[in-house]
């Protein structure tokens, strides 16, 4: 099936494009989203008396994005969830957490706008996608830890925190300082 494309989708094309789809991607995805048109002579005729306006309206938007984009790219957020042991959460960390947690950092995000490509499962530091509009699409990472302490190591180290707060990884910088302390005591 053959549509024209009304916004950016990624891995198909670009706004006004003529592409040829799956006719259930077109059905159950595309068209009812408003994402495009079915590719009939009287739509291509009504986009070309759109376009302008349409071109004018996704640079609006875009622009608006990449100001987003600049306060939360590389930003970080923090989400607190019960663990095992061995680092497997009970449950897993969804796009609504991350949309969440994001938001209560000051900047307004959807959990739509929230790519997961796999379930987050295991504690540590993760890197998720943030698609803030179909070509403005940024990086955050999500800590996921068992307390805010756990937290603040984590960020910290760059790792996960193996056993409790009586395990935490020492950096070579604090061992010289805490064996001073103790021979002055």
């Amino acid at each position: 099936m053959d549509v024209i494309l009304l916004e950016r989708v990624e891995k198909l094309g670009n706004l006004g494009q003529t592409v040829k789809v799956k006719p259930g991607y077109a059905r159950n995805f595309l068209l009812p989203q408003g994402k495009a048109l079915r590719a009939t002579k009287e739509n291509r005729a009504r986009f070309e008396a759109e376009r302008a306006a349409r071109e004018a309206a996704n640079a609006t938007k875009r622009s608006d994005a990449s100001g987003t984009a600049a306060k939360v790219d590389g930003s970080s957020c923090v989400v607190i969830r019960q663990a095992s042991d061995s680092l497997q959460l009970y449950g897993s960390v969804t796009a609504r957490d991350i949309a969440a947690a994001l938001t209560e950092g000051g900047t307004a995000i959807e959990r739509r706008q929230v790519i997961l490509d796999h379930a987050i499962k295991v504690l540590g530091l993760h890197k998720v996608r943030v698609a803030l509009h179909p070509e403005v699409i940024v990086d955050v990472t999500v800590n996921v830890a068992r307390s805010p302490e756990e937290a603040e190591v984590q960020a910290r180290t760059g790792a996960a925190v193996v056993g409790g707060p009586a395990d935490e990884p020492e950096t070579p910088a604090e061992a010289p300082a805490e064996a001073e302390a103790e021979s002055a005591a």
